[in-house]
């Protein structure tokens, strides 16, 4: 019996808009975020003749940022598109903060037709030489044949190794002319090979090291999440019987209630959390990039411990922490590994004892607030009421860090927030995103009141969209962490952090069609939350919290996780 041969595929009259279209149905694509312009109009003509959900975001830095969170929750790409100059430029912050957090995303920005390249002409800017910096790679189309190849290697490197942003730039006469075009079945980048399987010898080096430990720790990254392994950590930790912390974007990866669980360590993390990296004797790293936020002081980061460092990209291993057992390798794969190796678990129920008794003994504290909502008391009763099974997305600032300490996550791939950048504006588009991405799961944006006022436009889409968002604004008046900071290492001098006059929220929401509701007592706020979180309308919810509270424990930058301040007993 002869063998089959396979089929070369054969090549198509199409358009580079219609090849394109094509190009993202074969990648599976089932949403795209993006607003149109004059350079991508053959693109936007193709999408209506051959539709793919298309969100109409009312600002590109929206759309990009609702892509983002459809990609940390779905594990799929987030798919982008924007037109030439302004459209594009517009986008730079989330492609910057999708890098740096490693989400996955493609984007298709529109440029001017390849004959002007170059001039100046009307709305034209160098996006390729703007993005390289802020972009695992990035492509200019210049013959429409290349086009299933590029949008073919977008995705794979996007989505491949560690996952991150990739832009394909497309002059509008790519778009618009007709090409004989191929859709090649293989992608083939001999330079691109992340190393997913973990070297063995290393992983016995690493068993042995737990079998020595006194006082091992786990600290899991977002890498975990990223490599859908948090099974394997539950499993991994419970064998070694080895206590685990979190980064702020590793948040869900272990459960928070599962005994082994510490918290989150870092410059606004439990006193437990932080003193286990601080007193280890073995410091376990997955999918961790150890930044200045978590360790901070270096001198004083882990100082006693071996350091272990499991992570898919090589670059990060010894960049900001001396290693001795450096692990390049997927989560899992490593994890995996790990399990099956024999070995023996930690000898450490003294050691586990000993950060118990720190954690009954220092645990997250609020003042008690008469007359306003403690912002602390607000999150753990958002908490209590979804029973810490939602979605949360939030900005950054003050808000962020007390629903990093109070909602407890005991579920993966339900923390959406901005890490490493810290972009204000994040968090409400991004739960729109994470809606889509997860239709049959409630999603509350707990957002501050400066935040949302810089993407508050998208309010349209959850009426448009019949998106049951409900939308927490933390509201002290302020730029909160801001006005901490001024209030600690500024003698209190407020400068531009307290806001004279604000929107009214309320008729805000109401202007888009959406249910507004204000609160200024915890009275209020527990009544009005049982009411909405559990229906099925959007809502937005002013709530008049504290204007003075602060967010501790707080390790001062220079000093080490040791020396938080704000710990009280």
């Amino acid at each position: 019996m002869k063998a089959k041969v396979k089929a070369e595929p054969q090549e198509q009259r199409r358009t580079g808009a219609e090849t394109l279209i094509h190009a993202l149905k074969q990648e599976n694509v089932e949403v795209v975020f993006g607003y149109p312009g004059g350079a991508v109009l053959p693109i936007y003509d193709a999408l209506y003749r051959n539709p793919i959900k298309h969100v109409l975001a009312r600002h590109e830095q929206g759309a990009i940022h609702a892509a983002e969170g459809y990609a940390r929750i779905s594990g799929n790409a987030g798919v982008v598109i924007a037109t030439s100059g302004p459209g594009a430029t517009n986008l730079i912050t989330g492609i910057a903060d999708a890098m740096m957090d490693s989400l996955p995303l493609v984007i298709f920005t529109g440029q001017v037709a390849s004959g002007v390249i170059g001039t100046d002409a009307f709305q034209e800017a160098d996006v390729t030489g703007i993005t390289m910096p802020i972009t695992k790679h990035n492509y200019q189309v210049r013959d429409v044949k290349d086009l299933p190849r590029i949008v073919k290697e977008a995705f794979h490197i996007a989505t491949t190794g560690r996952p991150g942003p990739v832009l394909v730039d497309i002059p509008k006469d790519v778009s618009a002319l007709a090409g004989d075009v191929r859709f090649d079945e293989e992608v083939h980048l001999p330079g691109f090979q992340p190393t997913k399987s973990p070297n063995l010898l290393q992983v016995k080096k690493l068993n042995e090291a737990i079998a020595a430990a006194k006082k091992p720790v786990i600290l899991a990254g977002a890498g975990v999440l990223h490599a859908r392994a948090s099974d394997q950590l539950q499993v991994f930790a419970e064998k070694k019987n080895i206590p685990v912390v979190h980064t702020l974007l590793g948040l869900g990866g272990f459960p928070a209630d599962h005994p082994l669980y510490l918290g989150m360590g870092g410059m606004h993390g439990c006193y437990a959390a932080n003193m286990s990296l601080y007193e280890s004797d073995l410091l376990i790293s997955i999918g961790a990039r150890f930044d200045d936020r978590l360790t901070g002081n270096l001198k004083n980061f882990a100082p006693h411990a071996t350091v272990a460092h499991i992570d898919i990209d090589p670059a990060e291993i010894g960049k900001n922490v001396e290693t001795h057992i450096p692990i390049v390798a997927d989560a899992k794969e490593a994890l995996h590994k790990l399990i099956d190796e024999p070995g023996e678990s930690s000898m450490c129920d003294e050691w586990l004892m000993h950060l118990h008794r720190y954690k009954e003994e220092f645990p997250y504290w609020s003042n008690e607030v008469g007359g306003s909502i403690s912002p602390q008391k607000l999150i753990a009763e958002i908490h209590k009421l979804t029973d810490g099974d939602a979605i949360v997305t939030t900005d950054v600032g003050q808000h962020q860090m007390w629903a990093a300490q109070y909602y407890t996550f005991k579920n993966p791939h339900s923390w959406v927030t901005s890490g490493g950048l810290g972009t204000m504006g994040f968090g409400f588009p991004a739960s729109i995103g994470a809606q889509l991405a997860k239709p049959d799961k409630r999603v509350v944006s707990i957002v501050g009141d400066g935040g949302f006022q810089m993407t508050s436009e998208e309010l349209i889409l959850l009426k448009e969209m019949e998106l049951p968002i409900k939308i927490v604004i933390v509201n002290n008046g302020s730029l909160g962490m801001v006005r901490q900071w001024q209030e600690s290492f500024y003698e209190k001098r407020y400068s531009q952090s307290v806001f004279m006059t604000q929107p009214d929220f309320v008729k805000l929401a109401e202007s888009y069609g959406v249910k507004g509701y204000k609160v200024s007592t915890m009275e209020e706020a527990r009544f009005l939350l049982s009411q909405v979180l559990n229906d099925e309308e959007p809502a937005l919810i002013d709530c008049r919290v504290c204007a003075e509270e602060n967010v501790y424990p707080m390790v001062v930058p220079g000093t080490g996780l040791h020396e938080m301040i704000g710990v009280r007993p």
